[in-house]
């Protein structure tokens, strides 16, 4: 078995959260470099966990010898980019999500990726995670019998003014940075476990709007669609609300589950994610299944494992071109308004 040696580029909030120790503790997976175009951001993040090399430069990265794979880890006005860089060079890419600023970039990546005979990983790490493989196995073990009905229910209360100009919301309520606003950064995460767990949205009757006038990007957004299985499905989110909310239910002919795609947004310390329940009849069981320190890293263990031929990774640019899509088609009126 041998060691995957990984580049990452962008060394910001997410890599220094979520994946880039996952890299490193992730087995037969080693980090190598790093790059930012803030050098002093990038050196910091190297000595923080014993990376040997840091460059402000990406290509260094990306024709590295000794880099196996690259993790593009930048906002997503950049993604396009550094992917058809990486195939250019051959060399297999994840890149974080979403994936692109829109479906037609995604399938591009794609066909650059698939000319080059690369292989192409987008960062939706839930579905990788022991608790929404927990929810994937109660549904296709017929748990709450045929699934009829998905229902999704998120409301947050708005950012203060102070956090909207932060580095957490400043870039993601920046159409030009993000590609939209919460809905189109952060919901693609339920869209796209829904997609592993029930199968591909194949349609989708939607209605977005701005009702605060907070920001520019959509705040409020409503939809119904349909699986490609003849399931139907149907989701509110609301980001201006008085209060936090949000769970996913599964209805079933014999059941039914709910479970939370995010976790609390200020837990106690220690405190795990919202237990997934199975309601049948009178009874209701709890499955409280935590989330590992660095939540990219059972999906990274997938890549590696993939690369050496064991396993493979259930999060591809088709399957995340495909949520994409979804996001896209649901923001669609909202956005040629907004443009008009």
């Amino acid at each position: 078995m041998k060691t995957i040696r990984w580049g990452l580029i962008g060394c910001g909030e997410v890599a220094e959260m979520k994946s880039g120790p996952g890299f490193i503790r992730a087995a037969n997976s080693q980090l190598v470099a790093v790059a930012d175009r803030n050098p002093k951001r990038a050196e910091a993040f190297a000595q923080r966990h014993g990376v040997a090399r840091w460059h402000d430069d990406a290509d260094a990265i990306i024709r590295a010898p000794d880099v196996d794979i690259v993790y593009i880890a930048t906002m997503t006005e950049s993604h396009r980019d550094f992917v058809l860089r990486c195939a250019a060079a051959g060399k297999p890419v994840l890149t974080e999500k979403p994936m692109a600023m829109s479906h037609a970039d995604c399938l591009g990546m794609i066909a650059a990726c698939r000319e080059a005979n690369v292989p192409l990983w987008v960062a939706y790490y839930r579905r990788g995670l022991p608790r929404f493989l927990k929810v994937r196995e109660l549904v296709q073990s017929g748990a709450i019998g045929d699934v009829r009905m998905v229902l999704t229910r998120h409301f947050q209360r708005i950012p203060s003014p102070e956090e909207m100009r932060g580095p957490f919301w400043g870039w993601r309520l920046d159409p030009k940075r993000s590609g939209g606003g919460i809905f189109f950064e952060a919901v693609g995460h339920t869209l796209d476990i829904l997609d592993y767990i029930i199968g591909p949205i194949d349609g989708v009757r939607a209605f977005a709007g701005n009702q605060a006038g907070a920001y520019p990007p959509e705040d409020v957004v409503t939809v119904a669609y349909q699986f490609a299985s003849g399931i139907y499905g149907s989701g509110a989110w609301c980001f201006t609300a008085d209060r936090d909310d949000e769970h996913n239910e599964i209805v079933g002919s014999q059941g039914r589950i709910t479970f939370s795609t995010f976790p609390p947004l200020s837990p106690p310390a220690g405190r795990p994610p919202v237990p997934i329940r199975l309601v049948r009849g009178n009874t209701v069981e709890e499955f409280p299944v935590a989330d590992p320190p660095y939540v990219h890293q059972p999906l990274i263990q997938t890549i590696v494992d993939e690369m050496n031929g064991t396993d493979r990774c259930p999060s591809t640019g088709e399957t995340a071109a495909r949520t994409a899509r979804v996001i896209e088609d649901c923001l669609a009126e909202f956005n040629a308004a907004r443009k008009r």
